[in-house]
């Protein structure tokens, strides 16, 4: 089954098309892509657009490792760090002091509030903007409280735990048994560590709204969600889809909120033909 394709724009329906087509010929789900991170994210200046990609909260260049390799034979990728900073402007100051003078720019959930805010600080370097499985909205009070809890367990050094709450919403329901999928998120996790994932549930917890900033945005825009995602659901996406005037939207099927974990073939198609737009 194909993405379902949204478009707020007639602009945008030759994109649309393409993108069907795309989908409709990928088949199935790649297995065991065993490509080393590092070797991808080289920089090489003689390389076309480079295309900067911003994982999610306690999530690494694994995130988007199926994309990084089919992405990268013809346009440098890198992968921002947003570790170290405690609030979104100052991880998004961070890319903007590291990234070249112009690219591309991914986020995925958490990737996404910083690659809002880096159209907040700088959209004149931004050549075009795919925000994946995220929200343009604010932290709720409720949603605050339960960061707080999340922290705790942090500090305790309770991933298990963690893990354990988070799991059933991150993936589509069909994933949820996966266990070699649930490995490579609980290793991200691990990895990330407990320091560096309280600062970004910090910086979540005080993230600006973005609504307002959406229809300023005059570039080439790729809006991308799974059917299942719990946590930043479609209906949110469509809003997002709506109100960029250049924006087009896929919904990817058999997809939660960890569409690139979960679908990569097809995020992969999505981003290449995003990536080609003119």
């Amino acid at each position: 089954m194909p993405a379902a394709l949204y478009g707020n724009k007639q602009a945008r329906d030759w994109f649309h098309l393409r993108l069907l087509l795309k989908l409709r010929r990928g088949g199935t789900i790649g297995q065991g892509m065993g490509l080393s991170i590092q070797a991808n994210l080289q920089r090489d200046e003689d390389m076309a657009e480079t295309l900067v990609l911003i994982p999610g909260l306690a999530c690494t260049a694994r995130l988007f490792e199926a994309q990084i390799d089919a992405l990268s034979g013809s346009r440098n990728v890198v992968v921002a760090d947003h570790g170290q900073d405690d609030s979104i402007p100052a991880i998004a100051a961070r890319l903007l002091k590291d990234a070249p003078e112009r690219f591309a720019l991914a986020g995925l959930s958490m990737g996404g509030y910083v690659a809002l805010e880096v159209m907040r600080q700088a959209p004149e370097r931004v050549q075009r903007l795919a925000l994946l499985d995220t929200s343009p909205k604010p932290d709720t009070p409720e949603a605050s409280q339960d960061r707080e809890r999340l922290i705790a367990l942090a500090r305790a050094g309770r991933f298990e735990d963690i893990h354990a709450k988070l799991w059933p919403r991150l993936v589509h329901p069909e994933n949820r048994s996966d266990q070699v999928l649930q490995g490579i998120v609980f290793g991200m996790m691990r990895e990330t560590g407990a320091d560096a994932y309280i600062k970004q549930q910090r910086a979540i917890m005080a993230r600006a709204d973005s609504r307002p900033l959406l229809p300023g945005i005059e570039i080439p825009t790729l809006i991308l969600v799974g059917e299942g995602d719990a946590i930043t659901p479609p209906e949110i996406a469509r809003e997002m889809a709506d109100m960029i005037e250049w924006a087009s939207l896929a919904v990817v099927p058999g997809a939660g909120h960890l569409s690139t974990l979960e679908q990569p073939e097809r995020v992969a198609q999505a981003m290449r033909l995003w990536l080609e737009e003119g």
